[in-house]
């Protein structure tokens, strides 16, 4: 399985997100082709890079301002303010690179990155 992949799924574990709420993080994939790449890997498409990539980030700086790991993971599900009472987990499931993107901007900034 690609690295990739993996870090992904360690994420969709700790976040509890559903195989809906994966396929659309990952830039909606084809069922068959999500459950390839779970089981034996394969090509993964740059977007779907780009996208694990930021969800690798916003999960890093989560464990950094909320220590305790389950409000960290937590976090993604509850209601906030900046993203007018969405949780992060709403705005991402948006499906454009952009939407997780504009979760990523938040936590940087709230770490001070």
């Amino acid at each position: 399985m690609p690295a990739v992949i993996e870090a992904f799924l360690g994420i969709a574990d700790l976040w509890q997100l559903t195989t809906e709420d994966q396929l659309l993080l990952l830039g909606s994939p084809g069922r068959s082709t999500f459950f390839k790449w779970k089981k034996e890997g394969g090509s993964i498409p740059r977007d779907s890079v780009e996208r694990v990539s930021h969800l690798l980030a916003i999960h890093k700086a989560l464990e950094i301002l909320l220590p305790d790991p389950r409000a960290a993971d937590g976090w993604v599900r509850r209601p906030n303010k900046f993203f007018n009472d969405q949780s992060a987990l709403d705005v991402m499931r948006g499906g454009q690179v952009m939407d997780i993107y504009r979760v990523r901007q938040y936590v940087d900034a709230q770490r001070g990155g």
